[in-house]
């Protein structure tokens, strides 16, 4: 249980807030890059952090992230022309380059310099993994680009999505963080989705649900492991990192691609669930890419010409209740990704954590609030957040059978590291 105040510290994401001052020191994925496909392809609204902005591509392939209002009389500059390096106002005609910098306003004397006092806010943004990602904290501050290793291994290798999630980031992040739930919700999807059965580990995972908890701190934010009963006095271990902010690796069923997952706030009540699938030693398969692109997995079916699930709150989850009696889903909610979010969303636009009664299978969840709370104090205090450097974000999941008297951190060949072109720890 958090109290009112501790759960409005760790939730509110907006300027000027604690939270919000720990998520701008970090680089944010915010945009596909197939959504600014070209120079001066039209402008997309963003809104990040509680921050109404707008992305775009200029002539030269740069990608600007400026405020979406121009500084004249506050038209939003979605409707703007992106043309000859930077995005011209339609109202009045002014101008403003990818730095946010104003370098033209027509109506001004030939020789007038009036432009070069104006500038909107901008934040820069590098381009990796076929995402794009924004630094929104001090430019002192700013950290190396990201290094996961979904954003450094060649194209064919990964696919990545996002969908919009209609409650805050946190009780997302903590759905990727609780594993426990998995034996109930997602066990039709075990035996059925072609992304996750079919491997030893899977029958280890729907044979035990009352798995136990091990949670170490690491230099990224948590090491969380959790032990099924296996044959011969052993533990099937199936290990995931949540790197500091809101990041998680779901643990691998056997040769099966990778999957990691963002929860980014769009505002502090709704946020961006990304989902990189990704194979760290080769190419994705045609038979993997066509289940993911059409919302296998842990991928969703989207609206046509949005980031909505086809599936959500305003239809019911399309909800079966005769393939929930029938056991084909525990939950009525078809997909993986939905059942989670169907009951994420359930629990309101900011979960009331005052009310939860917690058990021994939420020590991660417990964990990982505290240390959200200490970094965001320990920020105020000049001290760097964790999971900036590129070090400690070259992690990965892990699965693994043990002896029962071998903890999961001591298991052989360091698996969480991530080790270029190796193919994962995984059974």
């Amino acid at each position: 249980m958090l109290t009112t105040e501790r759960s409005k510290l760790v939730t509110e994401t907006g300027p000027g807030t604690p939270m919000g001052s720990l998520f701008r020191r970090y680089w944010i994925p915010f945009l596909l890059a197939s959504e600014v496909p070209d120079p001066d392809c039209p402008p997309v609204r963003v809104t990040l952090l509680s921050e109404k902005l707008i992305a775009f591509r200029d002539s030269d392939g740069r990608i600007g992230l400026i405020e979406e209002f121009c500084a004249h009389r506050r038209v939003s500059l979605w409707f703007g022309r992106n043309e000859e390096n930077g995005i011209r106002c339609p109202y009045h005609g002014w101008k403003y380059d990818y730095t946010g910098q104003c370098v033209e306003i027509p109506s001004e004397p030939e020789h007038s310099d009036y432009c070069k006092d104006i500038k909107i806010i901008s934040y820069p943004c590098v381009e990796k993994g076929g995402i794009v990602w924004a630094y929104m904290g001090p430019l002192e501050h700013k950290p190396p680009p990201p290094a996961f290793e979904w954003t450094s291994i060649p194209e064919c290798q990964f696919f990545h999505s996002k969908r919009w999630e209609e409650c805050n980031y946190l009780q997302a992040l903590e759905g990727g963080i609780d594993s426990s739930h998995v034996g109930f919700l997602h066990s039709g999807e075990l035996k059925s989705d072609p992304l996750h059965h079919g491997s030893k580990g899977s029958n280890y995972h729907m044979a035990d649900r009352k798995p136990k908890f091990e949670v170490e701190e690491a230099p990224f934010g948590l090491s969380i492991g959790v032990r099924r009963n296996a044959e011969n006095e052993q533990f099937y271990w199936r290990v995931t990192p949540w790197i500091m902010p809101w990041y998680t690796i779901v643990p691998p069923y056997g040769d099966n691609p990778l999957n990691g997952h963002a929860w980014v706030p769009i505002d502090d009540h709704n946020c961006f669930a990304w989902t990189f699938s990704y194979h760290p030693s080769r190419p994705l398969n045609q038979k993997e890419l066509k289940i993911m692109q059409k919302g296998g997995g842990l991928h969703v079916d989207l609206m046509p010409g949005t980031f909505r699930p086809s599936i959500n709150k305003e239809n019911d989850y399309l909800i079966d209740r005769a393939a929930q009696k029938a056991r084909a889903t525990y939950s009525g909610v078809r997909g993986i990704a939905m059942q989670d979010a169907s009951l994420q969303e359930s629990m309101g636009p900011i979960q009331d954590r005052t009310r939860e009664n917690l058990v021994l299978t939420d020590k991660a969840i417990v964990m990982a609030r505290s240390r959200l709370y200490k970094a965001a104090l320990d920020l105020e205090k000049g001290k760097k957040p964790s999971g900036i450097d590129p070090e400690t974000q070259a992690i990965r999941s892990a699965s693994f059978v043990l002896p029962r008297n071998v903890p999961f951190s001591e298991a052989p060949g360091d698996p969480m590291r991530v080790k270029p072109g190796i193919p994962h720890t995984s059974i």
